[in-house]
């Protein structure tokens, strides 16, 4: 019974044990413990409202933690600045940080609390590598099977220009560097990514170099002016400028006043008008109509009237007039249409007459010549000669 009670005692601590290493391990896995940390640090004039534990944003989201905030030397390194902020962040966000990142100070409240924002990188690299980076010569990575995957981990210039970046695949670009005297060169193998940083972007030589846990890399500061600072350069302002905004009021109210009573005597002007012009209305409003007879005076008014009148008699006996040609048009038009009816009797009667009788026209012709022939015969007749005497033209008595 004593062997059995205490392997169940056994057993259950065991289990125990293991719960309680599971809920540390989801706690540690929650809390980020076996992700990458990449550190950073940047610089502020002050370190008032940051302190370490507060968050750091990147893109508005929670990447990491403050992990120190200390005031710089007296003298030394890192005199010109005040203090020194360092931060870390957490997992694989630290991909979206460039070399053109920067971090920015914000306010964060009335408090005068702050917190880190960090802009996405654009340009340049990313500043922490998780893979593979190693220094090898030109034979070896020629010799190499894992030349394919590699990966330019520098910049390569000729003089000041510069000629191949990094991350640039070194398999089609190791005859330009062997042209350029280049005997060893930094590698990245893109094709295996560890869980540690294994390499920092050197700004100064201008590649990544090892990552050894004190050569963290810096961050340029965007620091916006304090808030306490604003209000007090605002309140400064607002006290300069207040002289000449009162000065400015009491013109204001001055030229105000003098308006006021040039109105008041252009209103005593306007007064008289505004009489004259009731009384206009009040004879336009008159049913008899007052302004008709402004207009036109009761003489002429007269004089109209009887002119419409006589019009009036003068148009009834147009109409009448034109009534009476109207009927008189009508009865011409009619003795013409009987007219035209008649010749065209005529007419067809003498067209049929020409159709019944074709040969009239030769014997009217017959007639005609036949007439000419007895005329001509008359004049050669002895009775009839000496009256059918031609005489001369300059005769003018008729005597040959």
């Amino acid at each position: 019974m004593e062997r059995v009670v205490g392997t169940f005692v056994i057993l259950a601590a065991l289990l125990m044990l293991a719960g309680f290493g599971y809920y540390i391990y989801s706690q540690a896995e929650q809390r980020g413990w076996f992700e990458i940390r990449a550190p950073f640090y940047t610089y502020s004039d002050t370190g008032s409202g940051v302190a370490p534990g507060d968050p750091v944003k990147l893109m508005g989201f929670e990447v990491g933690r403050v992990t120190a905030v200390r005031a710089m030397p007296a003298r030394g390194k890192g005199s010109d600045h005040n203090v020194q902020i360092d931060f870390e962040v957490v997992g694989t966000n630290y991909s979206y940080i460039w070399t053109n990142s920067t971090v920015e100070l914000a306010s964060a409240g009335f408090l005068g609390k702050r917190e880190l924002d960090i802009t996405k990188g654009t340009k340049g690299y990313t500043v922490y590598l998780a893979y593979p980076l190693h220094e090898w010569t030109l034979d070896t990575i020629s010799n190499s099977s894992d030349l394919p995957k590699l990966r330019l981990g520098q910049e390569i210039y000729e003089g000041t220009n510069l000629v191949l970046r990094a991350w640039q695949p070194l398999s089609t670009n190791l005859d330009k560097i062997a042209r350029l005297g280049l005997a060893r060169v930094w590698t990245i193998d893109a094709t295996r990514v560890g869980r540690s940083i294994t390499g920092v972007w050197n700004n100064i030589e201008h590649r990544y170099e090892a990552f050894e846990g004190t050569n963290v890399y810096l961050l340029t500061p965007d620091e916006p002016p304090a808030l306490m600072d604003r209000v007090n350069e605002l309140v400064s302002q607002v006290q300069d400028a207040l002289p000449g905004m009162l000065k400015q009021v009491a013109v204001t109210l001055s030229n105000s006043a003098a308006l006021t009573s040039n109105l008041n005597a252009v209103a005593a002007g306007v007064r008289p008008i505004e009489d004259n012009l009731a009384v206009i209305t009040g004879n336009i409003k008159n049913p008899e109509g007052s302004l008709g007879e402004w207009l036109i005076p009761t003489n002429v008014n007269r004089q109209l009237a009887l002119a419409l009148l006589n019009a009036n008699g003068t148009l009834t006996n147009v109409n009448s007039t034109v009534t009476n040609v109207n009927t008189n048009l009508a009865g011409v038009f009619q003795g013409i249409d009987a007219s035209l009816e008649n010749l065209a009797g005529i007419t067809s009667n003498l067209n049929r007459q020409v159709e019944a009788n074709s040969n009239m026209l030769t014997q009217i012709s017959d007639i005609v010549v036949h007439s000419d022939q007895f005329i001509q015969g008359l004049k050669h007749f002895w009775l009839f000669r000496h009256s059918m005497k031609k005489y001369g033209t300059n005769d003018m008595t008729g005597k040959k």
